[in-house]
């Protein structure tokens, strides 16, 4: 097997030590939120604070991890958008509409609060790639409020399709890559590993 060529250094964090990064986690393959939750109870158990904000995520029935959450002190979290899944048809609704957008910008106001407010130690922006890439919100109003955020936050972006500018101000990319799925061989969604 050939030797993976190892990164190149990223100078503008050499020596760094603490929390303040900036991750992203991104890709077509299954993982990405799992990820980041991951880390969110790592952080927690080393008595750290944590705050999510899932973007697009709304409705009470479809996130188990939430169920968990709600018994862990130091995370707390924000769950936006609609509930997509018609609970007639099960069908997912991919439409976009005003009720979206709306709902993406109140994400970006609890999102900028809780990267500047100093009560969290990181701070996760669960699919703010795809909502900004489903033009739910824009690009640079992430931007913005990053670049706002205090020094010592740590930031994790996730989901499919980041803008360019994301993956240029991350510190850790990490490409969730799809190799086969069940789902595409007619597999439901089951509970408990896949919501």
């Amino acid at each position: 097997m050939p030797e993976r060529e190892l990164p190149k250094m990223d100078e503008r964090i050499r020596g760094f030590q603490g929390y303040g990064l900036i991750q992203l986690i991104h890709g077509t393959g299954k993982g990405k939120t799992t990820a980041a939750l991951g880390q969110a109870v790592r952080c927690a158990g080393a008595g750290k604070r944590v705050f999510i904000v899932y973007f697009d995520k709304g409705g009470e029935t479809h996130y188990n991890e939430r169920h968990v959450l709600d018994t862990i002190p130091n995370i707390a979290y924000v769950a936006t958008g609609r509930d997509r899944i018609d609970p007639v048809t099960n069908k997912f609704d991919f439409s976009i509409n005003e009720v979206d957008k709306s709902e993406a910008q109140r994400g970006i106001v609890e999102a900028g609060k809780a990267l500047r407010g100093g009560e969290y130690d990181l701070v996760i922006l669960d699919e703010i790639n795809s909502t900004v890439d489903l033009g739910m919100v824009g690009e640079s109003e992430i931007i913005e409020i990053i670049e706002q955020k205090l020094p010592t936050v740590e930031v994790i972006l996730t989901g499919r399709n980041p803008p360019q500018s994301f993956v240029d101000i991350a510190h850790l990319v990490t490409e969730m890559k799809l190799e086969r799925h069940y789902f595409y061989s007619g597999v439901a969604a089951r509970v408990g590993l896949d919501y």
